[in-house]
């Protein structure tokens, strides 16, 4: 496990995002209480014993934007073992009916760690329509790709990571929403010397990050947030 002290480097060139959070920036504007969903797998609903990627989010969020008394909420949708059809048919009650200024979607890892339940085209295509269905309201959407662990980039799984990472990428771009590239970033990482093991949280799937990742992935996706934000000069 790595040191907890290791400093964290969240490489805003990798993970900045290429559009304004418009809905958003509105809402830390005009409202007092900003509400965020997190839709997702395992790396939202958590793994315990780490703590997941929301409540910290809703923490550094809340100490950014903290300005006469606003409270920003970020709401853990995440079910374990899910992967977008499945989140699709929950996407309305989960999300919609929520009302949130922005959605954090992550997706993508189960349709390669269990390529034998997804097809990759009908897990592109939920992405697809759930984007569709999002984009006529009153929400900003990021999709968040896989992570970089150690079973994700195996002999196995590598070439499918890849090919799902450039497929999430490819529709967030025609969306024209922003992604979080999770993989690029913890990539990056090991490409820099952290042993990629040490980025998981040690059992024996390898699959989910640690806390070391976990807090850093927060961390980087918190300044996207807020260097989007700025984009429009909302403080």
């Amino acid at each position: 496990m790595p040191d907890a002290t290791r400093p964290c480097e969240t490489h805003p060139d990798l993970v900045s995002f290429k559009y304004p959070l418009r809905y958003f920036k509105e809402a830390l504007r005009y409202r007092r209480k900003v509400k965020i969903v997190a839709i997702g797998s395992s790396s939202t609903a958590g793994v315990l014993p780490v703590l997941p990627y929301p409540p910290r989010l809703e923490l550094l969020l809340r100490n950014k934007f903290n300005f006469y008394g606003r409270m920003i909420d970020v709401l853990n949708r995440g079910i374990k073992g899910q992967e977008s059809p499945e989140e699709l048919s929950r996407l309305e009650t989960d999300v919609i009916d929520e009302t949130p200024a922005l959605v954090i979607w992550q997706v993508g890892t189960n349709a390669v760690y269990r390529s034998a339940s997804y097809n990759p085209d009908e897990v592109g295509e939920a992405i697809t329509v759930g984007l569709d269905w999002l984009a006529g309201l009153q929400m900003d959407v990021v999709l968040m790709d896989l992570q970089y662990t150690q079973v994700m980039v195996d002999q196995a799984h590598l070439e499918q990571s890849n090919a799902m990472v450039k497929r999430i990428t490819a529709i967030g771009e025609k969306a024209g929403v922003n992604v979080f590239r999770r993989f690029a970033l913890m990539k990056r990482w090991v490409d820099d010397g952290i042993p990629i093991l040490d980025l998981d949280d040690g059992e024996n799937s390898h699959l989910h990050t640690g806390e070391w990742a976990t807090n850093c992935i927060t961390h980087a996706l918190s300044d996207a947030i807020e260097r989007a934000v700025e984009m429009d000069g909302v403080t």
